[in-house]
């Protein structure tokens, strides 16, 4: 269940702003939004090199939201003037989604201005509106810390050292939020509402487009339905923080209320699932038996020095400050995904959607 926005300082019809909102989680956010929020009308930014309308159009009926009933502006992040926008639309919040999320871009230039363009301008424009400000982050801005050898929960003072440009881009952001804050703190006193959400592996329905960058569980999903069996780098006992879509979109908008402390957060699962246990619970939902094999082959030299083989999201803070737990186990979420993924083949004839 999606907890509407509640900020008593701003009309609850005002607009809220979504950067990204024709992608994965963008799109089931926006749904989400409009079916808890009718009223309110939604604004989209999103240049759609990524992202598709047919993603937003599927999650709106999925969730069950109605037509979409907002509008989009097909620009880039960095090409919009946020201080003239947000004069002109005194939105309600803004969720920033938008960015080139394919961890194995090596183009650093490409990334770095891709990802944090307009995003500084941005910030200061929500704060000194006192504008609450949602953005995603990443567990990429991790790296590989000394807990992942003793595979224990990531803690946020951990991150800072990304293994990729990807994560170093994500830190970045992090970066001019604190400096922002600091500043605004020091001018006038007050601590502007910007949450930062180092998202951890989101998986569930709307995440087709993604192509490589779908997650395990849908990759995994899409070799047996194919191939009739599945194959994982060797031993399978890599684990990553698998977290739920419906999970990340209610967090997302937990971060906008005005009870949530001002920060970075966290937002996984809580939970290590390895890639065996996804492996099996996926075949699992499939309706598939044994006789669907699961196969192991070597880890390719050209990832193994950036590949994240441990990743567990230490919940504490996102507790407390957020006020927020996810609803969602890994296991039987990713079958009941798996399940869903089943239904969306066999009407389609195995074309892919969503």
């Amino acid at each position: 269940m999606i907890t509407p926005m509640n900020n008593h300082s701003i009309d609850p019809d005002a607009t809220i702003v979504v950067t990204g909102g024709l992608g994965f989680v963008g799109s089931n956010l926006v749904a989400a939004l409009q079916r808890a929020q009718p009223h309110a009308p939604i604004m989209v930014i999103d240049d759609c090199r990524s992202g598709s309308f047919a993603t937003l159009v599927e999650a709106c009926e999925r969730l069950e939201a109605g037509a979409f009933r907002g509008e989009v502006i097909a620009e880039p992040v960095g090409e919009i003037d946020w201080e003239d926008l947000i004069d002109a639309t005194a939105p309600r919040a803004v969720f920033h989604l938008a960015a080139i999320t394919d961890t194995t871009v090596s183009d650093e230039r490409r990334m770095i201005d891709d990802n944090t363009a307009g995003f500084e301008q941005m910030l200061v424009a929500c704060a000194e509106r006192q504008i609450p400000l949602v953005y995603a982050s990443s567990a990429a801005t991790y790296g590989t810390p000394e807990a992942t050898a003793l595979r224990e929960p990531f803690m946020e003072e951990m991150a800072g050292r990304p293994n990729n440009v990807y994560g170093f881009s994500k830190w970045v952001m992090e970066n001019l939020h604190r400096r922002v804050t600091v500043q605004l703190a020091s001018d006038s006193g007050d601590v502007p509402h910007i949450v930062g959400l180092r998202y951890f592996n989101v998986f569930g329905p709307g995440e087709a487009r993604k192509g490589k960058m779908a997650s395990m569980a849908h990759q995994i999903a899409q070799q047996f339905l194919r191939d009739g069996r599945a194959r994982l780098f060797e031993h399978g006992e890599q684990a990553r923080d698998q977290v739920f879509v419906d999970d990340v979109v209610s967090c997302t908008i937990a971060a906008a209320q005005p009870i949530a402390t001002p920060g970075v957060y966290n937002l996984g699962s809580g939970r290590a699932t390895t890639f065996n246990e996804l492996a099996t619970a996926v075949r699992h939902g499939l309706g598939m038996g044994e006789d669907a094999a699961i196969e192991y082959f070597p880890m390719p030299e050209s990832i193994r020095a950036f590949y994240q083989d441990f990743t567990q999201a230490d919940l504490t803070r996102t507790r407390e400050g957020l006020g927020w737990k996810p609803m969602h186990a890994p296991v039987p979420a990713i079958e009941q995904y798996a399940g869903w993924l089943r239904e969306q083949h066999d009407r389609t004839g195995g074309v892919r959607v969503s």
